[in-house]
């Protein structure tokens, strides 16, 4: 009997994976990698591994999660070391609890390697801190794709007031209703948004406004892309390092005014 990893590949830079996540890679037969993993860490697969695309898109799905847990098992009982390579963590919105319990109905040895999420990575690289002690001592990771009808109404209700920072995955196709929502139960309009899109990768970018103003700059975002609520979308103003074009901004801004 073979082996299964649950490797987390990070957030998008792939210099964040973990040594032991590069390690799973590196001695696999057979890797089934996730649409948003970073591809150059297929480079360091052996070349005779299996590498086989299993992604998901809005709407698209090139395998079912039944047919990747079917193959998952089917390569390890043929005795071979297979990566089971998800962006960011595999345990957080990755359906790596999903794949765990079918490895474990079968009998396959397994090991859940974890990976840095875009949640805390796509904040971090935006100058956002999710938690700071003058503005946010709580943090909610959120799916944006979640129950609907009176369900979703309470769900939203909740998460209105349940946290001072909020990190929404999935969440750009539905903004304005969950915009709305929070507006609804109790949120300040005025609360600070980023949307950031493709984050910790060389095509980041980040949109900031407020739960209203956000709305009016839709035509500026685009999936896969984090959103953060908080106040501590304040702290980008003074502590953005990455993005190329904030950074030119204020060199110029500083050149200008001293």
């Amino acid at each position: 009997m073979g082996k299964v990893y649950l490797v987390g590949a990070g957030p998008g830079d792939p210099e964040l994976i973990t040594v032991k996540g590069l390690r799973a890679i590196q001695q696999s037969d057979v890797i089934l990698y996730d649409r948003l993993i970073p591809e150059e860490l297929l480079a360091y697969a052996p070349k005779e591994a299996e590498l086989l695309y299993c992604g998901k898109q809005p709407d698209h799905h090139s395998l079912t999660q039944e047919k990747i847990n079917q193959l998952l098992c089917e390569y390890a009982e043929q005795d071979k070391v297979v990566t089971r390579l998800k962006g960011g963590d595999p345990f957080i919105f990755g359906r790596g609890g999903e794949e765990a319990e079918v490895l474990k109905q079968k009998g396959i040895s397994y090991e859940i390697v974890p990976g840095i999420t875009s949640g805390s990575a796509a904040p971090a690289y935006a100058g956002i801190p999710l938690t700071h002690r003058d503005y946010s001592s709580s943090v909610t990771f959120v799916s944006g794709v979640s129950k609907s009808g009176e369900a979703y109404e309470k769900y939203w209700e909740h998460l209105a007031q349940s946290s001072d920072t909020l990190c929404i995955y999935m969440g750009v196709k539905s903004l304005k209703g969950i915009c709305e929502r929070l507006v609804r139960y109790g949120r300040d309009k005025d609360t600070p948004i980023a949307v950031i899109h493709w984050g910790t990768t060389d095509q980041q970018h980040t949109v900031t406004g407020t739960l209203v103003s956000i709305l009016h700059q839709t035509h500026l975002f685009q999936n896969p892309s984090m959103i953060i609520i908080g106040e501590v979308v304040r702290l980008r103003d003074r502590i953005q390092w990455f993005e190329k074009e904030d950074l030119e901004n204020q060199l110029s801004a500083e050149a200008i005014f001293g």
